[in-house]
C-alpha cells in the first residue's frame, strides 16, 4: 500500500470518528476516486492491471457527408505497472497514426484480431515513462455508436442530426479508449461542425450556437466510457430551473420544456434523500425518434427519446430514472456488466422515491405495481429457472446488450424494497446515503456492495441476515417466495371497472373519470384473455385507444391488437413502428407480430421500411426476432 493512500485512509477514519462522536453525519467525499485496481472485465482487451487511462482529450470533426467523425483522441495514463505496452479498445476504426508523449513521438503498434461484440484490441508500444498516447484515427460510416439522420427524419426536416449512444460497449466504435465502466476518466474535447448546427456531450454546454460551428466541452468529474456522448443537430436550449433546462429542435423546444418542468422539483427531492447533486447542472436533450431507448444518463445531459413528451406530463417518471443515475450509475458505477444490477436495479428504486417525494406515495406505488407487473412478466418470458433471472449476471462471450431485460431493473429494485421492509425506511437511507458518499465516482462490484451491506447495515444482526438470505436474491433464478408484492389501492378501482365490462356493461358505460396513464396502462393489462375483435372494438369506440397520443398506452393497445388480429388498429401500429426506434417498443411488437405467419409477413415488411432509420442497437434485436439477412 502506497503513503499517500494509507495516509488518506488514516485521514478518513479519524474524520469519521470524530463525526461519530460529535452526532454528525460524515461528510460527502470531495475528492475523486484515487484507487486505479480495475475489476478484471469480460468486455474489454484493456490491460487495466498495468496501466489506467485517466483523462482524455478529444479532437473531432464532424462530417455528415461522409458520416464519419475524424480526429485525435490524446489519452493520460498512469502506468502504475511500469508497463511497455497499452491496449485499448477499438471496434470498426481506421488508426491513422499513433504518437506518444506531448512530444508526439511516433509509437508502433498493432490491431488484434476482430471479435464479435468486441471490435479489436490496438496494441500500443510505450515505455514505462510515458504519460500520454495520442492516437488519429476516423470511424466507419456504419459505427454502432453513431447514427445519422438525414434532415427528413428530424422533427424539422430541413437540417441532418447526429446523435451518440456508447453504452454498454459502443463507445469504442467512435473513440478508442479503455471500454470499461470500470475506468474513468475526465475529459475535454473539442468539436468542429457546420456553422449552422450546434453540439453538446456529457460536460459543460454552451446554450446558443457558435458563429463558427467550433465547440468546447469540459468533464471535470471522471465518468466511464459507457457515458460519453455527443449530439449533433439544429438545437435550441431553455431553461427550466436555476441548474437545469431542455435542449430540443425548435419545432419541439416548448412542448418539452412544459413537460419537463418539474425536473428542478425532482432534484430537490433526490438530494433531500440521498445528498448533493454533484454534477452542477441537469439538462436534458430530447432526440429525434430514432434513439433506441428511453433514456440514457449520460451525466450533466440527459439523452431522452420524445415518445415521453405525452402533453400531460405522465411519462415524467423517466426523467426521474434518469436523474437517479446522477447517483446509483454515474456517481457509484457497476464496475462490470455483470454488476448491471448496481446500476438498475438502485435507479429504479431511487425514482420511485423521487416521484414520491414530488407526486405523493399513491402515484409511486402504482409505478411500482407496474413495474411488478413487468417483472413477472420478463420472468415467464425467459423462465424461472433462467440463469439470466439472476441479478448477478454471467454475460462473458455475450453482448452485454443481452443482460438489458427488466430483471436488473425491477429484480433489483424489488431487492432493495425488501430491505428496506425489513429494516425500516429511516435506517435504510441512512445507509444509502452513506454508501454513495462512501463511493462516490468509484466502480462497484456486487461482492464489495454485498460486504458494504453486511458491515454496515447487518453486521450486528446475524438473525435478520439470515431471514433475509440474500443470496436468493443475488445468485438463485427467479424471485425468492417472500418477495414483497407492491399493492396500489388506485388499480382497485381500475379492477372493478374491468369486472364490470366483464359482466356485459358496455366499455362507454364505465367510470374512468380521473385515470391518469398508469390507470390506464393497468386496466389494459388486465382485461381478459382472449379478447374478440367485437370487445376490441367496444373499447376502441369508447376510449379511442387506437387514435391515442400516449405512446406508453398505445404500445399496449397495439399488443393487444396484434394478439387479436384487430385489424382497425394496423395502421396505427404501422405507423408506431416507422415513427419512432425505442426499444422498449420495438421488440415487443415484432415479437408478438412474429408468432403468426400473417403477423411475420406484415411484420417484415414494415421492417424493411423501417430498419434503415432505426439506430444498430434496435436493427441488431429486431434483426434476430424476424432472423433477417437469413
Amino acid at each position: 500500500m502506497r503513503t499517500k493512500t494509507l495516509l488518506r485512509q488514516i485521514q478518513l477514519i479519524a474524520l469519521a470518528v470524530i463525526c461519530f462522536f460529535a452526532g454528525q453525519p460524515v461528510p460527502a467525499r470531495t475528492t475523486m476516486n484515487t484507487t486505479l485496481d480495475v475489476t478484471k472485465d469480460p468486455h474489454s482487451f484493456a490491460n487495466t492491471s498495468e496501466v489506467v487511462v485517466t483523462h482524455l482529450e478529444l479532437d473531432l470533426e464532424v462530417d455528415f457527408a461522409s458520416k464519419r467523425l475524424t480526429g485525435k483522441a490524446s489519452l493520460r495514463m498512469n502506468n502504475k505497472a511500469g508497463a511497455r505496452r497499452l491496449y485499448l479498445d477499438t471496434r470498426d476504426l481506421t488508426i491513422h497514426r499513433v504518437t506518444v508523449g506531448s512530444s508526439e513521438s511516433p509509437a508502433t503498434y498493432s490491431l488484434g484480431d476482430p471479435v464479435p461484440y468486441l471490435g479489436r484490441s490496438l496494441m500500443i508500444n510505450i515505455t514505462p515513462e510515458a504519460d500520454r498516447v495520442n492516437v488519429y484515427y476516423t470511424t466507419s460510416p456504419e459505427a454502432a455508436a453513431l447514427q445519422w439522420l438525414e434532415p427528413s427524419q428530424t422533427a424539422g426536416g430541413k437540417r441532418p442530426f447526429l446523435f451518440t449512444q456508447s453504452q454498454a460497449i459502443l463507445a469504442r466504435t467512435w473513440i478508442p479508449c479503455q471500454d470499461s465502466p470500470g475506468v474513468r476518466m475526465t475529459y475535454t474535447a473539442r468539436v468542429k461542425v457546420p456553422p449552422d448546427l450546434m453540439a453538446v456531450m456529457s460536460a459543460s454546454n454552451s446554450t446558443k450556437k457558435s458563429a463558427d460551428g467550433l465547440y468546447h466541452f469540459q468533464m471535470t468529474q471522471p465518468v466511464p466510457s459507457y457515458l460519453l456522448a455527443l449530439a449533433v443537430g439544429d438545437l435550441e436550449f431553455r431553461a427550466v430551473g436555476k441548474r437545469s433546462g431542455v435542449y430540443a429542435e425548435p419545432g419541439v423546444i416548448k412542448k418539452a420544456a412544459w413537460e419537463l418542468a418539474d425536473m428542478e422539483r425532482m432534484i430537490a427531492a433526490a438530494e433531500s434523500l440521498y445528498g448533493p447533486y454533484r454534477w452542477e447542472r441537469y439538462d436534458v436533450i430530447v432526440l429525434p425518434p430514432s434513439f433506441p431507448f428511453g433514456g440514457m444518463e449520460n451525466p450533466r445531459l440527459t439523452f431522452a427519446t420524445p415518445t415521453i413528451l405525452a402533453g400531460d406530463r405522465s411519462l415524467v417518471a423517466l426523467i426521474a430514472h434518469e436523474l437517479a443515475h446522477s447517483w446509483s450509475g454515474n456517481l457509484v458505477t457497476n464496475a462490470t456488466w455483470n454488476d448491471f444490477w448496481l446500476n438498475e436495479g438502485f435507479t429504479t428504486y431511487f425514482e420511485r422515491r423521487i416521484m414520491e417525494v414530488v407526486y405523493g406515495k399513491s402515484y409511486a406505488e402504482m409505478l411500482a405495481q407496474l413495474g411488478y407487473q413487468e417483472l413477472q412478466r420478463a420472468i415467464a418470458e425467459l423462465g424461472p429457472t433462467h440463469p439470466d433471472t439472476r441479478l448477478r449476471l454471467d454475460l462473458s462471450g455475450r453482448d452485454p446488450d443481452e443482460g438489458l431485460t427488466e430483471i436488473p431493473y425491477e429484480k433489483g429494485a424489488l431487492f432493495l424494497r425488501w430491505l428496506e421492509e425489513t429494516v425500516g425506511r429511516a435506517k435504510w437511507d441512512a445507509f444509502l446515503r452513506s454508501y454513495f458518499d462512501r463511493f462516490a465516482f468509484q466502480s462497484m462490484t456486487t461482492d464489495g456492495f454485498l460486504q458494504y451491506l453486511r458491515q454496515h447495515l447487518l453486521s450486528h444482526d446475524p438473525a435478520l441476515e439470515a431471514r433475509l438470505r440474500i443470496d436468493r436474491w443475488i445468485d438463485q433464478p427467479g424471485l425468492p417466495p417472500d418477495a414483497p408484492q407492491p399493492r396500489s389501492r388506485e388499480f382497485d378501482r381500475v379492477e372493478a371497472q374491468v369486472k364490470l365490462w366483464q359482466s356485459g356493461k358496455s366499455a362507454r358505460t364505465l367510470k374512468t373519470a380521473g385515470w391518469t396513464t398508469h390507470h390506464w396502462l393497468h386496466f389494459l393489462r388486465t382485461l381478459p384473455q382472449p379478447l374478440t375483435r367485437q370487445q376490441m372494438a367496444d373499447l376502441d369506440k369508447a376510449f379511442k385507444f387506437t387514435q391515442s397520443g400516449n405512446s406508453e398506452i398505445l404500445f399496449a393497445w397495439l399488443m393487444l391488437a396484434v394478439a387479436t388480429q384487430y385489424e382497425p388498429a394496423y395502421p396505427a401500429l404501422e405507423k408506431f413502428l416507422t415513427g419512432m426506434g425505442r426499444r422498449k417498443f420495438l421488440r415487443p411488437l415484432y415479437t408478438e407480430l412474429a408468432k403468426t405467419p400473417n403477423g411475420a409477413q406484415m411484420a417484415r415488411r414494415i421492417y424493411e421500411r423501417a430498419r434503415p432509420t432505426y439506430h444498430a442497437i434496435s436493427r441488431q434485436t429486431i434483426d434476430a426476432i424476424l432472423k433477417w439477412g437469413h
